[in-house]
C-alpha cells in the first residue's frame, strides 16, 4: 500500500505539473489580458504599460510559471486584481459552499439512480426497464444548462413554486437556511447524474444475479427479496465507489454551469467570472484544484475499490 501511494503521488506530480504549465501558457495566449481587464475602456498605454510591470507580466513566461511554481510552493496561490483579495482566501471562501452543492446534487442522484438501476436489473428486459431506459438516455443527452432554464421555466417562472436563483450567503449554515432556493440547482445536478449511477448499477446487478453465490442463496430458501437486497445489492454497490472517485471532477465541471445558471455564490460562477475578466491567479487556483480533485479522486477510488473487494490488490 505505502508503495503504491508514493508512486501515485509522484505520478500526481509529474500531472500537475504538465496540466498547470499548458495553462499557464494557454491563458496568456488569451487575447486581452489581466491588465486590460482592470483598467477602464479609456485607459492610456502607459497606465497599461505601467500595470503590465507591476504584475509582472512583461517577464518571459518560464520566469512567470517558475516564480507562480514557488510561490506556490509557498502556499502562496498569487493575489486577485478582480476580486482585491488572495487566491486562497477565495477559494477558502467559496469552496464549502460548491462542495455543499455537490453533496446534495450526489445525494439527490444517488437515492434515483440506485434503487432504479436495481429495480431495471430486477425486471430487465420488460415495458418498464425499457421505458427507464429511455429516461436515463434522455438525461445523458441533456445539457446541464438547458436542464436548469428550463426548470427555471417551469417552476419558477409559470408556476412560481421555487426562486429561480440560488441561495445567497456568505457561509453554509446561510444557504441551508433557504432550502425552497437549494431545490432547482439540486434537482439540476440530480438529473444530470442519476442516469450514469442507474446505468452502472443496472449492469453490475445483472452480472451478479447469475452468480454462485446467489444460487446458493436461492437453494437455502432465501426469497427474492432478500436474494436482491440483501446479497446482489451489497455487491453491486462496489461499482458505486469507483464511479464516486472518478465521477468528483466531472461533478466540478458540472458545478460550474449549473453555478453560474442559478447565480450561486461557489467555486464554480468565481471560475466563470475570473474567465470573463482574464483574472490569471483565479484561474490557475482554481484549474489546480481542479486537478488535485481528480488525482484525489482517482486514488480515493482504488482504495476503496481495494477494501471492498479482498481480491483486489494494490500493485500498480
Amino acid at each position: 500500500m505505502t508503495r503504491y501511494l508514493a508512486r501515485r503521488l509522484a505520478h500526481a506530480l509529474v500531472v500537475t505539473l504538465c496540466v498547470t504549465a499548458v495553462v499557464f501558457v494557454l491563458l496568456h495566449m488569451l487575447p486581452g489580458g489581466p491588465v486590460r481587464a482592470s483598467l477602464p475602456i479609456n485607459a492610456t498605454p502607459a497606465q497599461v504599460a505601467e500595470l503590465t510591470r507591476q504584475y509582472g507580466y512583461d517577464r518571459p513566461l518560464h520566469v512567470q510559471y517558475g516564480t507562480w511554481m514557488w510561490n506556490l510552493l509557498r502556499g502562496d496561490l498569487g493575489f486577485s486584481p478582480q476580486l482585491n483579495m488572495p487566491v486562497r482566501d477565495a477559494i477558502t471562501e467559496r469552496l464549502p459552499k460548491t462542495m455543499t452543492l455537490m453533496v446534495l446534487g450526489i445525494g439527490a442522484s444517488l437515492l434515483i439512480g440506485v434503487p432504479m438501476g436495481i429495480y431495471q436489473a430486477a425486471r430487465r428486459y420488460q415495458r418498464s426497464d425499457y421505458l427507464l431506459t429511455g429516461a436515463t438516455f434522455l438525461s445523458y443527452a441533456a445539457p446541464v444548462f438547458f436542464v436548469g432554464l428550463l426548470l427555471i421555466d417551469l417552476l419558477a417562472v409559470s408556476f412560481r413554486v421555487f426562486p429561480a436563483g440560488a441561495p445567497q450567503g456568505d457561509s453554509v449554515a446561510e444557504i441551508l437556511s433557504q432550502p425552497n432556493a437549494l431545490v432547482l440547482p439540486v434537482a439540476t445536478f440530480a438529473f444530470c447524474g442519476f442516469a450514469q449511477w442507474s446505468r452502472f448499477i443496472r449492469s453490475a446487478t445483472m452480472d451478479n444475479l447469475v452468480q454462485d453465490y446467489v444460487r446458493t442463496a436461492r437453494s437455502i430458501g432465501a426469497s427474492e427479496r432478500q436474494v436482491l437486497w440483501v446479497h446482489v445489492t451489497r455487491n453491486s454497490l462496489i461499482t458505486i465507489v469507483t464511479l464516486l472517485g472518478l465521477h468528483l471532477p466531472t461533478l466540478f465541471a458540472g458545478a460550474v454551469i449549473v453555478e453560474t445558471v442559478f447565480n450561486y455564490p461557489g467555486m464554480g460562477l468565481m471560475f466563470w467570472q475570473a474567465a470573463q475578466n482574464h483574472d490569471y491567479p483565479i484561474l490557475l487556483g482554481v484549474v489546480l484544484f481542479g486537478t488535485i480533485l481528480t488525482i484525489v479522486g482517482s486514488i480515493l477510488a482504488d482504495i476503496g475499490y481495494a477494501v471492498l473487494d479482498p481480491r483486489v490488490r494494490l500493485t500498480a
